[in-house]
């Protein structure tokens, strides 16, 4: 397995972010546009039966292999991850990704197809389906929650603290409550507007740019993705993130490594990220670029992720 520790590599386990130039940040200023329709050489997908139906999947690696599990957010898909995979993989992880239910191609999964059948996507839906997803690996697992995927991963850490070896939070709503509080733009039309508002309003921010500025080819792929993810699970999910729970206590309390990870222009102001990392006594670091290191900076975070995990590994 590689040595994510060795400095001659560029990587120091103290130092996080992208504030030096080293071989991954050469490789992220040089990626230009990328088709993310294409998955990484040698990815396999598959579908894996949860509470809610099947879900979209993807993974890279040697399963046998300790894994690392990356969780996209609201209107995203696994293939938010398709840069990081192979440096993962490569460094002697099991990288596994999903689609969440209701998004992209796992569309088909949502709360009809729970036992009994449910009127809504909620939180226990999707942390449900997140410890399904986890338990079909050898655990405990590293995991990767972004931005809406956050908060399940927290959610899921403090029902099911045993299947954890680390927790990395990328671009999480940094406060409890209503989650769109601090957000610019929509933020100050976000405590009267109700899911279905929301959601048009987050949606049509996404795909006409408003929300962040993307190359071409990534734009083309997000506006694909959209004419198959479900307005009620985006609906949802805007509802679910104006009630955000609080659980830094629990996470400040953990004895897993837990590590912030957030651009530098992201959709919440940056202090409130480091606010919330002092809170949860976790390590931070900040990537160039707006709301998506992974798809901005994927070797600069994968390379701290290695160095995260080599940590971990030690303890």
């Amino acid at each position: 397995m590689a040595e994510p520790g060795r400095k001659e590599q560029g990587v120091d386990p103290e130092e996080f972010g992208s504030a030096r130039v080293d071989a991954a940040a050469l490789l992220d200023a040089g990626l230009g546009d990328v088709d993310w329709s294409v998955p990484p050489p040698g990815a396999v997908r598959f579908s894996i039966n949860v509470p809610s139906g099947r879900l979209a999947a993807m993974a890279l690696g040697d399963p046998n292999h300790p894994c690392v599990v990356l969780v996209p957010g609201a209107t995203g898909s696994k293939e938010d991850f398709s840069l990081m995979m192979p440096d993962l993989a490569d460094a002697g992880y099991y990288a596994l990704t999903y689609d969440l239910a209701g998004q992209y191609q796992s569309a088909d999964a949502g709360p009809e197809n729970l036992v009994p059948p449910g009127k809504h996507y909620d939180y226990r839906l999707f942390m449900d389906d997140f410890l399904a997803v986890m338990e079909t690996t050898a655990t405990p697992v590293h995991v990767v929650g972004y931005s809406f995927a956050g908060i399940i991963a927290q959610l899921a850490y403090v029902e099911r603290p045993e299947l954890f070896k680390s927790l990395t939070l990328l671009g999480c709503p940094p406060e409890p409550g209503q989650g769109f509080r601090g957000v610019s733009r929509i933020g100050r039309f976000s405590t009267w507007v109700n899911g279905r508002t929301g959601a048009a309003l987050l949606i049509w921010g996404i795909r006409s740019g408003r929300v962040a500025h993307v190359p071409p080819g990534r734009q083309r792929f997000v506006n694909y993705r959209f004419r198959f993810t479900r307005r009620a699970s985006v609906r949802d999910i805007y509802t679910l993130m104006q009630n955000i729970p609080d659980l830094r206590q629990k996470l400040a309390e953990a004895p897993i490594p837990i590590f912030v990870a957030v651009g530098e222009h992201d959709l919440w102001p940056l202090q409130l990220h480091r606010l919330f990392a002092q809170a949860i006594r976790a390590r931070i670091g900040v990537y160039r670029g707006g709301h998506s290191p992974c798809e901005t900076s994927p070797h600069e975070f994968s390379r701290d992720l290695l160095a995260l995990y080599s940590k971990a590994e030690e303890t």
